[in-house]
């Protein structure tokens, strides 16, 4: 577990709820300690909450979703009894949406097998298991988070995929890859790509994976929809949602940096490849998509994780 440090307050409001909140979460049963679970508390409280009231933060804690917290934590620390529980809830219900992202059987369980490695932890930095259950937050429904991982798995496979056919349709065709020539850039104001950059820097797993797939890769409503589960409309509204929040908060941000309104509302225009914040990674962070379209980025709203 990596250290951090917390405000005297967090800390304290931890302590308090620590006895409780780790009876709710059933946290004997998993093997996970009093320590380690205070500190995953602290984790979660000073990544969303650390300058809330003494207050906001017991609310804040008190709505988690201990028990799926827990779980998944301990999973990601490795721990077998952990594990079985996780899998004996979830296997199937991964599997089912594995099935309605890909529609096939064979594709679905392999898409699933991928997921479950990178659950488990399999790859190692620092010495140390790298697993994506470590990320979860509990202020959200594991079930539709482990979605939204899915579903972003199932993109990244997409581009790939697109890339690789791409590139070999076009080369049997005979085609010639001439380097583009060069186009005069536009020097965009830097507050903007700071504003955006800070923005986006606090994207939601769901946020990001929705953005992607809808400006990244071109995906359809239906498909997004699909991937993640939800009516179409769903999607329709946080998207909407997404793009009047993120372009509030982006404003926002040059007000903080000295714009007035007419000059931030002139300076969000700019057309995106004209910025130097890495958008791309930001929207899809483990691995890169393939384009970007000349729309906007004005998104940032937290509907939650599930």
């Amino acid at each position: 577990m990596s250290s951090h440090i917390s405000s005297p307050a967090l800390q304290a409001v931890v302590d308090e709820l620590v006895p409780e909140l780790r009876a709710k979460a059933s946290c004997e049963q998993i093997g996970l300690s009093a320590q380690s679970f205070s500190e995953i508390l602290l984790e979660v409280g000073s990544k969303y909450s650390a300058s809330a009231s003494a207050g906001e933060l017991r609310t804040f804690f008190l709505s988690l979703r201990v028990d799926e917290l827990a779980l998944a934590r301990a999973c990601a620390a490795g721990n077998n009894s952990a594990w079985e529980i996780f899998l004996t809830r979830f296997r199937e219900k991964l599997y089912l949406a594995a099935l309605r992202i890909a529609r096939e059987d064979s594709a679905a369980r392999d898409l699933a097998d991928t997921l479950y490695a990178d659950l488990y932890g399999i790859s190692t930095r620092d010495g140390q298991r790298v697993s994506k259950l470590a990320s979860y937050t509990g202020r959200g429904s594991l079930e539709g988070w482990l979605r939204t991982v899915l579903a972003q798995e199932y993109v990244n496979r997409y581009r790939r995929t697109k890339r690789l056919v791409s590139l070999e349709e076009e080369s049997e065709e005979g085609l010639q890859f001439a380097a583009p020539e060069a186009q005069p850039s536009v020097s965009a104001d830097t507050r903007v790509e700071q504003a955006t950059d800070e923005v986006l820097a606090h994207l939601s797993p769901e946020d990001r994976a929705v953005l992607a797939a809808y400006y990244l890769d071109g995906r359809t409503l239906a498909e997004i929809a699909r991937m993640l589960g939800v009516h179409e409309s769903t999607i329709s509204r946080k998207l909407d949602k997404l793009a009047k929040s993120l372009r509030k908060q982006i404003l926002a941000g040059l007000a903080r940096r000295g714009m007035s309104r007419r000059q931030a509302e002139e300076a969000i225009e700019v057309d995106v490849r004209d910025l130097k914040v890495d958008i791309r990674r930001s929207l899809a962070q483990d691995s890169p998509p393939d384009s970007f379209s000349k729309k906007t980025v004005e998104a940032r709203v937290r509907e939650g994780e599930g």
